[in-house]
């Protein structure tokens, strides 16, 4: 991307934010917090906590992450009688979701390296939020929609001020951030931490198990799409 710089628009959790450990710390604090207040709380367990998350997600999955964590707690506070206590459970898990969440390790080490070269964004379903980007675009907000909805890749687009070929979106999802990103104009970094095989049909225009050394495959795939 020489000349007038292009933009990298990253995915926030599991992407930039290490997200489980985070929110396993916050099921733990409202696991204990529900201990503390009723003997109910003795037979639940965390796996219940987490899979309570999976259990509401399908019919939830277009709405805004806090409804649908607010959602899997009612569902969790059911189990020992703590319904009427879900506001203060959300705000429980929501504080200490927030005080432990990070950023992986290579994270900034890659966001100092293209900032001198990249305009830099930030754009995400989730409620993880940032304030260091160029732009930021977070579904439900101004009515965007969740990704992979093309309005939210229109919102990245318009956020950038640049065309849609000019941008690179930078996430761990094949279908949220690759092959969506992708049929929106952009072009796509499949940020594969785990080593998982390559679904049938995705062809992204990199593939990266890691962040460091981003800005090299950046340059291969302004290259190729010279």
């Amino acid at each position: 991307m020489s000349g007038p710089r292009g933009a990298v628009v990253f995915d926030a959790d599991e992407t930039l934010v290490d997200l489980r450990p985070a929110v396993t710390g916050a099921l733990v604090a409202v696991l204990d917090e529900m201990r503390r207040r009723t003997p109910a709380a003795a037979a639940v367990a965390l796996a219940d906590l987490e899979g309570d998350w999976g259990a509401v997600f399908g019919a939830l999955s277009a709405a805004p992450v806090q409804e649908i964590r607010r959602a899997a707690l009612a569902r969790s506070l059911a189990r020992a009688g703590l319904e009427a206590d879900l506001d203060e459970f959300a705000a429980l898990f929501f504080a200490r979701r927030y005080a432990l969440s990070r950023p992986f390790p290579d994270v900034l080490p890659a966001l100092a390296a293209l900032r001198p070269h990249h305009m830099l964004g930030f754009a995400t379903n989730g409620n993880s939020r940032a304030e260091q980007f160029a732009f930021e675009v977070y579904a439900h907000e101004g009515g965007v929609p969740k990704k992979p909805a093309p309005e939210f890749f229109t919102a990245v687009v318009a956020a950038s001020g640049l065309p849609a070929a000019r941008i690179v979106h930078v996430g761990d999802s094949p279908e949220h951030d690759v092959a969506a990103a992708q049929r929106a104009g952009l072009r796509a970094v499949w940020l594969n931490r785990a080593g998982l095989p390559r679904p049938r049909g995705l062809e992204p225009d990199a593939e990266v198990s890691t962040l460091a050394g981003l800005s090299t495959v950046l340059t291969t795939v302004a290259n190729a799409n010279a």
